[in-house]
């Protein structure tokens, strides 16, 4: 049974999808636990079970009722691992399943700061089950610097995997692309380079930086290009408005458009020519760097966190200097002055690089590794904490 907050888009919400079909396929029952989402539907359809319920919810009280309500789940639906994706839910889920006498595993999908003890020890959750998979090495090491409790055995580095065959640059849908050209008002006669910025709309993912770097190559005169920045605002809409404002300030309404939510990235990576994944704080993994990358289509990438482990610079695209604009301006010019046969080289090594590195497969078979590992430990006699006391001695 996987546990998430909710399910509309992201990486965290794409990896539960996949994890359940690599379940099922492998003649497993996938269950779902989750507050609801846009995704529910695929969910159902491929073959899951998903039991809507609060899970989302930080109130102590509700965190009760779910651990009651996971407690009965459990045992209604015989499950044998319990998989929380989230710290919320991890509060009630593990526990949980230890009082059920199941194993859990926990990913850890990004980096948590904390500001105060409550706020660390929250964090920590994520840290309890029996297995935390990190969704990169540099989350691995993050968690293993930040928690001492956490042993290096029980911490394994799984990085996020792209399915190469939704991602194929080769099986692209000529209608698909057209419908996209239309809602977003670009089109064949527009010969300009074309980066995408595909993220939710939220400052630390660097739209507003962006949009600076356009402006300075706007001053420079260069104005051969075109930035669609897709991504749900999820009722950000003050930022929204201040993307907006900012285009309107620096008369970029020809340079940057806003185009809001995407659920077919594939055609929206084959419309264009580049990628941008301008993060200001560092990413646990950051799969628009990595997405891109399978679609033959070089990503500029923040160089910090993990994009310095799925982007080779200049070879499948480019690090560029978090936060600075010049730095962004100077990056965009380089990829423009590439030749199409250059281009299409650098994507081509970068679905190289993506296929040998960050297959869905392989994170998927990984993970079912981790789930046989657990069952392996289920069939004796359950004792986690005296496990983890025994390593800690």
């Amino acid at each position: 049974m996987q546990v998430v907050p909710e399910l509309d888009t992201g990486g965290v919400e794409q990896t539960v999808l996949d994890v359940s079909a690599a379940i099922l396929k492998a003649g497993g029952r996938s269950i779902v636990a989750t507050k609801g989402g846009r995704l529910v539907d695929s969910l159902r359809k491929a073959g899951a079970t998903v039991v809507l319920m609060p899970v989302h919810s930080k109130n102590p009280f509700t965190q009760l009722k779910n651990y009651s309500a996971l407690r009965n789940l459990i045992r209604r639906e015989k499950v044998d691992i319990v998989h929380v994706r989230s710290r919320a839910p991890a509060m009630a889920a593990i526990g949980a399943a230890r009082a059920e006498k199941i194993r859990s595993v926990a990913t850890y999908h990004g980096i948590y700061n904390a500001r105060s003890g409550l706020k660390r020890w929250y964090n920590s959750q994520m840290t309890r089950a029996d297995m935390t998979i990190a969704n990169s090495d540099y989350t691995r090491d993050h968690i293993l610097k930040t928690y001492s409790h956490a042993l290096p055995e029980r911490v394994i580095s799984i990085p996020r995997g792209v399915d190469l065959l939704r991602f194929d640059p080769e099986g692209f849908d000529v209608r698909k692309i057209m419908k996209l050209d239309e809602a977003w008002g670009t089109g064949d006669n527009d010969t300009r380079n074309r980066f995408l910025l595909a993220a939710r709309l939220t400052r630390w993912k660097g739209q507003v930086l962006i949009i600076e770097a356009a402006n300075l190559l706007k001053q420079q005169g260069t104005t051969d290009f075109l930035i669609l920045i897709a991504g749900d605002d999820q009722g950000r809409t003050e930022y929204r408005a201040e993307l907006e404002k900012l285009i309107d300030t620096h008369s970029l309404q020809d340079q940057v458009k806003l185009v809001g939510h995407v659920s077919d990235m594939p055609s929206a990576y084959s419309m264009c020519h580049f990628a941008l994944a301008p993060s200001l704080d560092p990413e646990a993994f950051g799969r628009t760097a990595v997405e891109p990358q399978a679609m033959q289509r070089p990503p500029l990438a923040a160089a910090h966190g993990a994009t310095v482990e799925t982007v080779a610079d200049g070879v499948t695209g480019w690090l560029v200097k978090p936060g600075d604009a010049n730095a962004w301006a100077e990056a965009m010019k380089t990829a423009m002055a590439l030749s199409d046969e250059q281009r299409f080289d650098m994507g081509v090594a970068g679905r190289t690089h993506v296929k040998a590195h960050f297959s869905l497969d392989v994170m998927c078979e990984r993970t079912l590794d981790v789930y046989r590992a657990l069952l392996i430990l289920t069939s004796r006699k359950y004792n986690s904490r005296a496990n983890i006391n025994r390593h800690e001695e």
